[in-house]
Formats: structure tokens, sequence, C-alpha cells
């Protein structure tokens, strides 16, 4: 079964630019048209405690117009448009953002989607906010919201399951392990690092790397998955196990996390 993840975003307010990234259990060309097509916005684009969509004009190819209407939940009536500058579905969407409540200044929105394992990384890029470092919050905040929405929007359609997050520890077979490298051994632990770095370009893996233990080094992941048999998995796969050479993984859930 295909899972989502939670949209992450960072606002760089010395260079205006906001970048998002998330994983959706949805094939790029169904997040493509969710993303573009006049009668998908309206449907996920919003919730009723916030503001809500209603409307949405799209003509999608390079030069089209698109805009956006929509209620909040104070009943005011709100905007957005803009202009499609590149359309290579469905991989790739560019184009300009003007709303009233950001001074109608023109900014730039890009989406990348890429199919990964799991359905669909989605790259979003905003940029242009120039010195409005305020704005560039505001944006990035909302667009791990909207992200969101989006994200839960094609997991119900698919009947995905939302991801857990789980500590993993690698344990070396000795406690000077990380001193004592053998060559074999630093040949398996570069093929430990490429196989992470795998599962990281997916989206399974949130970061990992060694940890200094004063009682000796060990390996920290830290994993998203549907359930533990799925992490285990994951950890079962990676080449320091597979070796056979008295590597071994702790798995914890994690109970609550702030991302």
């Amino acid at each position: 079964m295909a899972v989502s993840d939670r949209p992450r975003a960072i606002a760089d307010i010395s260079t205006g630019t906001i970048l998002a990234t998330v994983t959706i259990a949805a094939p790029p060309q169904r997040v493509f048209r969710a993303i573009t097509a006049e009668d998908q916005i309206p449907l996920w684009w919003g919730a009723d405690n916030m503001y809500r969509t209603t409307k949405h004009v799209a003509d999608v190819r390079p030069g089209g117009a698109w805009r956006s209407e929509g209620k909040g939940s104070d009943g005011q009536e709100f905007h957005v448009d803009g202009e499609y500058l590149e359309v290579e579905p469905p991989q790739r969407l560019v184009m300009t953002w003007k709303a009233p409540w950001d001074g109608n200044n023109i900014t730039t929105v890009s989406y990348t989607l890429e199919a990964v394992e799991n359905g669909t990384r989605l790259t979003l890029r905003h940029e242009g906010f120039g010195q409005r470092h305020d704005s560039c919050r505001d944006h990035g905040s909302g667009w791990e919201r909207v992200l969101d929405w989006l994200g839960d929007f094609l997991a119900k359609e698919t009947g995905a399951k939302p991801l857990s997050v789980f500590h993993c520890r690698l344990i070396p077979p000795r406690p000077d392990f990380a001193f004592t490298l053998t060559e074999e051994e630093r040949a398996l632990m570069a093929a430990h690092a490429d196989y992470l770095r795998g599962k990281l370009k997916e989206g399974a893996v949130i970061l990992f790397g060694p940890v200094a233990d004063p009682t000796g080094p060990w390996g920290l992941g830290i994993v998203r998955a549907r359930d533990e048999a799925e992490v285990k998995a994951l950890t079962d796969a990676d080449p320091t196990v597979r070796a056979g050479r008295g590597f071994r993984y702790e798995i914890l859930p994690m109970m609550s996390t702030i991302m």
C-alpha cells in the first residue's frame, strides 16, 4: 500500500524564497491533475476553519491565465491569480502568483514532480519575495498547510495510510568499531551510506548518521513508515545487516514528533 508523508517548508528570508517538499501516495499524473484542473482544486484547497477555495479557472498552457476564488471562515471573499510560464505534464509546472493580501506583488511558484517508490515526490519553490520577510514566512507556513491538504485528499482517494516516525539504532559488532575499521568494513559502510542515501531521496528516511556515544558510537536513523514491519524490511535490506557481520538494528516508534 502506498503511503504519504507530511510536508516540510523552509522560508529563506535572506533570498526571499520558500522551498517545500512532500511525498504523496499517488502517481505524478494524478498529482499534476490535482494541482491544475478546474474541477479538482476546489475539492481540496482549504479547510472550513480557515478558508475554502470555491472556484478555479485555468488555461493550462504557457501564457495561459489562472485564477482561484474563495471565502474565508469569516465570510470574506478572496482571490489569487497569475499566468502559467512552463507546463510540462506531469513533471513540472511554473506560474506567477499575485494576491491582493500580498500587495499584488508578483512572485513565481514552481512545482517539480518526481515518481518515487511511494508515489510522487513534490518539490515546490516560491520565490520573488525580496525584502518582504513577513510575507515570505507567512507563505512558507501556508504552503505546508496547502500541501498537507493535497496529500490528505489524494491519500483518501488511494486508501493510503498516514506515516509514523521510528527511531532506528544501528548497533555495530563491537564498541570500538568506528575506530578499528578494516578495509572490508570501510567498503561495507560505504555501501550502507549509499543505501540510506537512496532511502533519503525516496522520503523513507528523514536523517541518518553516527552518534558519538561515550560508550561506543552507533548509527542513528529516523524513518517514516506505515508500521514497524515496513521499517524492519528497510533495515533488514541494509547491506550491514545482510552481510551477517554482527550488525543489528533496534527499532522504536516515536510517540510524537515536531517537524
